[in-house]
Order: structure tokens, then sequence, then C-alpha cells
């Protein structure tokens, strides 16, 4: 709870109490002397807010946080008997029954109490309850503003551990085959490693936003198909479209590189086979289109890892839903060994998710 919020609080507290102190002497001075109508509003107020404070700073949040609510009821009730009682003596002694007026027995000034006490129980209940459900009022929002907090922070986690696990997968298979090709072709590795370098910094510098802007993120997944198509040559046949209007919309950095990863770690590649990929991405009106084909065989294990649930797209999913829950169509379909994916997501035009 910030500094300012509390200050808040405790001005709206006194406004309250000065209000109600207010409204107890006017109401008094037209039936006894000025003095007299002061010392009873002071008097009432100042066991009011005494009794409401305690009641509602100190048993209403316990109750609250131990979910005991039929407890604080019970607790109400008492401190709206004890202020009744306490409101009773202030008008019986020193002013709604003059004290000459009075028995001087106490047992005979009993009546004068108990009609002062029920005549008091509405103006008790009114106060503790005006006072009670501002508290709840306060309490719930301060809940409600902690379970926001913790949400946010839950699915900034969520994201950042998802994201974490896409990072990894792209260096370790770039690295690898750069390893091999330093013993094989110096030139390639050497533009290999070039490219790695790029994808690297992109991964470093940029990708530690919510949100990134779209030309990076293409330029992104362009070096990394175009690194793919390196690794593996003459074995494959790769086709890349990127068609973009707006490339300053913005998109979730990584989002789309499990299905490009994906794609070329199950493409078939048996021996007289040559297998396919296709990628093509269009952006219009900020709607972007994302698609996805590759051809595979039964003895990759492409449904069983990543089609149920593998990093890479059950990574996908997870982060759609947590950051697109409402502006994105993911289908996945699986025929005649041909694998396709089709993404339809509404970008976002300014910086925020």
């Amino acid at each position: 709870m910030t500094k300012s919020f509390v200050f808040k609080e405790y001005i709206f507290t006194f406004i309250f109490w000065l209000v109600l102190a207010i409204v107890l002497w006017f109401n008094f001075q037209s039936t006894t002397e000025t003095y007299l109508a002061m010392i009873q509003a002071a008097i009432i107020a100042a066991f009011s807010f005494t009794f409401t404070h305690f009641l509602t700073n100190k048993l209403l949040p316990k109750a609250l946080r131990e979910k005991k609510m039929k407890r604080f009821l019970i607790q109400l009730i008492i401190v709206i008997f004890l202020l009744s009682l306490v409101f009773s003596v202030i008008f019986t002694y020193l002013e709604v029954e003059p004290k000459d007026h009075l028995p001087e027995n106490f047992i005979d000034q009993l009546p004068f109490l108990w009609k002062g006490f029920y005549m008091s129980l509405p103006a008790s209940f009114l106060i503790n309850g005006a006072a009670c459900g501002v508290k709840f009022y306060n309490e719930h929002g301060r809940i409600e503003r902690d379970h926001i907090l913790l949400q946010q922070a839950h699915l900034e986690n969520q994201l950042k551990l998802l994201q974490d696990q896409i990072n990894p997968h792209v260096v370790f298979n770039i690295l690898n085959h750069i390893h091999i090709l330093m013993k094989t072709d110096t030139q390639l590795a050497d533009f290999l490693l070039m490219k790695f370098s790029d994808i690297l910094r992109y991964q470093l510098y940029h990708c530690n936003q919510p949100l990134v802007h779209l030309d990076k993120e293409i330029e992104y997944l362009q070096n990394l198909v175009e690194v793919e198509k390196l690794r593996w040559g003459n074995e494959l046949d790769v086709k890349a479209s990127w068609e973009v209007d707006n490339r300053k919309a913005f998109i979730a950095p990584l989002l789309l590189v499990p299905f490009i990863e994906n794609a070329f770690k199950y493409v078939c590649r048996l021996p007289g086979h040559k297998g396919y990929v296709k990628i093509s991405c269009k952006e219009k009106d900020n709607h972007l289109y994302f698609y996805v084909e590759n051809s595979y065989s039964d003895m990759t294990t492409y449904k069983k890892k990543d089609g149920a649930g593998g990093i890479g797209l059950q990574n996908v999913k997870k982060r759609l839903k947590l950051q697109y829950p409402d502006s994105h169509d993911l289908k996945i379909e699986t025929n005649d060994h041909i694998f396709k994916i089709t993404l339809l997501l509404t970008l976002s035009d300014h910086h925020e998710l």
C-alpha cells in the first residue's frame, strides 16, 4: 500500500468524523445549551471513533484474513450494544433527561437508561455499519490490487520461463552445426557464425521486453531460416515468403520460433526422399497470417513430442493463451505426411500487451 493511499485514507477518516461531530452538534444545540451540545458531540464522536476504529482496524481485517465472518458478526453486535450503552449514559445524564428530573435511586434510573439504550441502537448500528462498509470496501480493493499484482508477477515469470526454454534450443542447434562445419567448410562456418551473432544479439538485447517491433522479429526469423537452409543444403527444399505492410507493429518476441524450429527438426530426411519446408508470413492492417508446412515421415517423433506435450508447440499454445487470449486463431493439421500450422494473430500497435 503506497504512502499516498494511506494519507488519503487518513484524510477521509478525519473528514468523516469531523462531519459527524458537526452534525451531532447542530442537532443537540437545538434542544440544549451550546457548550453542552459541544460536549455531547465531542464525547459521542470520541467514543464512536474508538469503538469503530477497534472494530474496523483490528477485528475486520483479522476476520477477512482468517475467513471467519460469522465470528465478526457476533463481535459487531457486541460493539453496537456497547456503544449504544455509552450513548444511553450520555443522553441520560447530560441532557436528554435533566439531572434534577432523574430519580436519586439508581434502580429508578434504569428505565431512563433503558429508553436511551434502545433509542441509541439505530444510531450505533448506522455508525458502525457505515464505518465497516467503508473499511470493507478499502480492504476488498486492497486485496483485489494485491491479487492483480500477484497475477501480473506470475504471468511475467511464466512468460520468462517459456521464453528461456526457447533461447537455448535455438542457440545449441546452431552452435553444434558450426562446430561440425569448422572441420569441413570454414567459409560456410564463418558465414553461419556471422548470422549466429545477429541472432544472438537480437535474443540478448531485444527479447527482454514484452513486445518488439515486427520488423526486428521478421529479420530475426529470416536469419534463422537462412541458417537452417545453409545447414541442410540440398537435403531440403526450403521456400519462405515475407510480406509485411506495417513493420512498426508490435509482437511478442520469439513467439513464432518454435513453428520454424519444429518444421526443420521433424521434416522428412529419409534417403531417396527430399523433404520440404514452406513458410509464409503476411501482415496487413495489424493482422498477421503465419503459415508453416513441412513433410514428415512415420519414423519421426513429431506428433508424439510436440503435438502432445513437448516444449515446441505446447510452449506457443501457452504463450498465445497468456499474451493473446482473445486475438489469435491457431490451427494444426496433419494429413498425408504433411504437417501444417496456421496462425492468425491480431497485433498490437503500441508497446503494451
